[in-house]
């Protein structure tokens, strides 16, 4: 089902309307003046430094596309261990301005990065590559998934925080399934890693699949293939997928080897 593979030009279409769905389910809850001074599921942070942390990571997109176009220099990527440190000092460099303020902000930022990968091509939506701040040169498309984990999965933040039973909608998860496998690649704890393994990982849900995934000392692959015949594999819905790979909770169905399945899921710093 290509139209709902966003790394593909088919997939452009359905993943900019769910990023805009998930953004307009955001803004109404971040509207709410109650809502502000709310805890979420980001440790020690509030909803208005969520709102924060898209602004800066939305503006850093802009900059981000300029130098691409432009050809200008970008400071080399810091890497996603960094990632969490950063963003947070970044966010809290914004978290003192007015609530009506910076959700105006927010929501002309969204605009601007709709206008910005609304127009691109096919060549441009998959060749022309854009340096991100921290995982290095990727295609335009990255950052239309970039948004996606942005409004998808800290919208899950708020709805968390508010103490009430919630899920992750369908669509977005759906969507976002196969970037957890980058999110797992540049996560991966390497230097914990005594000795190399493989484990299988099954996925439901319109990006439904079986993969071989293999960690080593020297990081992660993975590819489709069968995983019956491995000593251990991970059944996940494409919600589970997307939480645990962005480390909000611990999911999975395990099959097999419980201790080689743990430490798979041991194996990544969580961002």
């Amino acid at each position: 089902m290509s139209e709902w593979n966003g790394m593909t030009y088919e997939g452009k279409d359905t993943i900019l309307r769910v990023v805009r769905t998930e953004a307009e389910r955001m803004f109404e809850m971040a509207d709410r003046p109650e809502a502000w001074n709310t805890p979420t599921a980001c440790t020690g942070w509030e909803t208005r430094d969520v709102v924060a942390h898209i602004v800066d990571t939305t503006e850093g997109y802009f900059r981000a596309f300029d130098a691409a176009r432009g050809g200008a220099a970008v400071p080399d990527p810091h890497g996603l261990a960094a990632m969490s440190r950063k963003v947070d000092e970044a966010a809290s460099t914004l978290r003192d301005i007015p609530q009506i303020e910076l959700m105006a902000r927010l929501k002309s930022d969204f605009q601007k990065m709709q206008d910005i990968l609304q127009p691109l091509s096919a060549d441009e939506w998959t060749g022309l590559m854009v340096t991100h701040p921290y995982m290095g040169p990727v295609p335009a498309f990255f950052y239309a998934a970039g948004q996606l984990m942005d409004y998808g999965v800290h919208s899950w933040d708020l709805r968390q925080g508010s103490g009430k039973a919630h899920g992750l909608p369908g669509d977005a998860a759906d969507l976002l399934v196969p970037y957890m496998f980058a999110i797992w690649q540049g996560t991966v704890k390497t230097e914990e890693v005594k000795e190399p393994f493989t484990i299988g990982i099954r996925v439901t849900g319109r990006n439904a699949g079986d993969y071989r995934v293999s960690v080593s000392d020297q990081g992660l692959t993975y590819e489709p293939g069968e995983i019956e015949s491995l000593p251990a594999y991970i059944e996940f819905d494409a919600g589970s997928l997307v939480l645990t790979a962005f480390g909000r909770g611990n999911f999975g169905t395990v099959r097999g080897d419980l201790d080689l399945a743990e430490r798979y899921l041991n194996s990544f710093f969580r961002i």
